[in-house]
């Protein structure tokens, strides 16, 4: 699926979207929109953060993959465009496979001064928030996590 949006494409896409979104007479363009991804969605809420300063005011990641990697355009490159608040939500797995993206995540936003909380699930596994999961038997954790998100839009948006 990434394999073939090429770079750019996630922003061009969320501008399309919030664009579209603005166009609808229900929506209140002076209000924040907030953005979430599961798994190779976790960047896309940097991208369109970062894309859409001016009206992303939140965004949630819950077990992300490639939010920060060694190449140039790594979505964690991005905090300084960034003015959201975020959540990254890490499965144990995710943790133990790649230890130092939180580390990356939590550099990047403190030197861009993005309010950000990477909180890592030492009970769950990579997908356990999707409730048709088979990893979502950890209810108690996915609760938990659903419970961050809401919080986090009932504030930022």
């Amino acid at each position: 699926m990434a394999s073939f949006l090429g770079p750019g494409a996630a922003e061009r896409d969320a501008a399309a979207y919030v664009a579209f979104l603005d166009s609808q007479p229900q929506v209140n363009q002076k209000k924040k929109i907030g953005t979430h991804g599961y798994c190779l969605g976790g960047p896309y809420i940097m991208r369109t953060a970062a894309a859409l300063p001016e009206r992303v005011g939140a965004g949630a990641s819950f077990h992300g993959g490639f939010l920060a990697t060694d190449k140039p355009n790594s979505p964690h490159l991005l905090a300084p465009k960034i003015k959201a608040r975020l959540y990254f939500a890490i499965a144990a797995d995710d943790d133990k496979r790649e230890p130092e993206v939180k580390n990356k995540l939590r550099e990047a936003f403190a030197a861009a001064k993005v309010r950000a909380e990477i909180e890592v699930y030492p009970n769950a596994l990579h997908g356990w928030c999707v409730p048709d999961s088979r990893a979502a038997e950890n209810k108690q954790d996915a609760e938990h996590a659903w419970g961050k998100l809401v919080a986090l839009y009932k504030h930022a948006l």
